[in-house]
């Protein structure tokens, strides 16, 4: 494996990593940041899958070498549309959360943790 496709690789567990962390915090806007990470990570994971990053295009000067598979380049267009609008969606709940209480973190939901509590098993003992 050459080097530029190893810190590709870091790069995505990298933007991964974070972009979980992100995900299960409690605050709106560090899981949109969280979404966002995922979704980059994600396009760089597709990158890396065509193999040849550097290879010219298709309608390039490829002569007898190898060229660039589309495919993947298209894959990330599209993943890039999706994460825009998944973005867009989440930034909008975010900001109707804002507006009713000024607060962008979840609350604890007090019906959930009274069906936990009913779920938890009883000591016989």
């Amino acid at each position: 494996m050459n080097t530029p496709a190893l810190v590709l690789v870091i790069t995505v567990g990298v933007l991964y990593g974070t972009g979980f962390y992100l995900l299960v915090q409690r605050s709106l806007m560090r899981v949109v940041l969280g979404i966002l990470l995922l979704g980059h990570g994600s396009n760089l994971a597709l990158l890396l899958t065509d193999g040849g990053a550097a290879l010219p295009p298709l309608l390039g000067d490829a002569g007898e070498g190898r060229i660039a598979d589309p495919l993947p380049h298209a894959m990330i267009l599209t993943a890039i549309v999706i994460t825009f609008g998944v973005t867009t969606f989440l930034l909008a709940l975010a900001y109707r959360v804002w507006l009713g209480d000024e607060n962008d973190e979840v609350p604890d939901d007090i019906e959930d943790r009274r069906i936990g509590a009913l779920a938890e098993p009883e000591d016989s003992a």
